[in-house]
């Protein structure tokens, strides 16, 4: 073979076999690198359905949970009740009752509701004349301006109207208060 197509800076008296670069065995080859990058993009995109899949599933089962959560929140609530309902149909199915054994029977009933709402968590507002007017909990109805001779502090409730409920520290409904007019 000639040597005359090789570029000056290459030795001419090397023989030509001896030219060719070997390929080192721990090198891979771009066709090697292309097929090893393939399969691990084969591998990252199934391992990325695969946790797509599971996440939509997690999700659907905490939709479905909430879902069921929401439909039966209420059932311990109104199981509660079902002791309150019987008193009072039984109340009504009383025919020759006094006037003292309804009285009775009313307490005892009031008495049955409000143990259910207690195991329940709504608990009663009804604050004291006196206790600090509290806009979160109470609904001033009127302003009730104080005498001279009043003892009482302004900005403070005078009368309770309506008792309001919390539920787990929520309101649920504000008592109705009159307020001492602010001085």
């Amino acid at each position: 073979m000639t040597t005359d197509h090789l570029p000056p800076h290459v030795d001419s008296s090397l023989p030509i076999d001896d030219l060719q670069t070997d390929i080192n065995p721990g090198e891979l080859t771009a066709e090697a690198k292309l097929a090893e990058l393939e399969a691990k993009h084969t591998d990252m995109a199934d391992a990325y359905m695969r946790a797509k899949a599971a996440a939509e599933n997690t999700r659907r089962r905490a939709d479905e949970d909430i879902s069921k959560a929401r439909k039966f929140a209420v059932e311990g609530f109104a199981d509660s009740l079902l002791p309150v309902k019987d008193s009072l149909e039984a109340a009504i199915s009383i025919t020759d009752a006094t006037l003292d054994q309804m009285r009775e029977g009313v307490h005892a009933t009031l008495r049955q509701l409000s143990a259910a709402l207690e195991r329940n968590k709504v608990l009663e507002i009804n604050p004291a004349a006196g206790t600090k007017f509290d806009p979160h909990q109470h609904q001033a109805i009127s302003v009730v301006p104080l005498g001279a001779e009043s003892t009482q502090a302004a900005n403070t409730v005078v009368a309770v109207l309506q008792k309001g409920y919390l539920i787990s520290d929520r309101v649920l409904r504000p008592a109705l208060v009159t307020v001492s007019a602010p001085t």
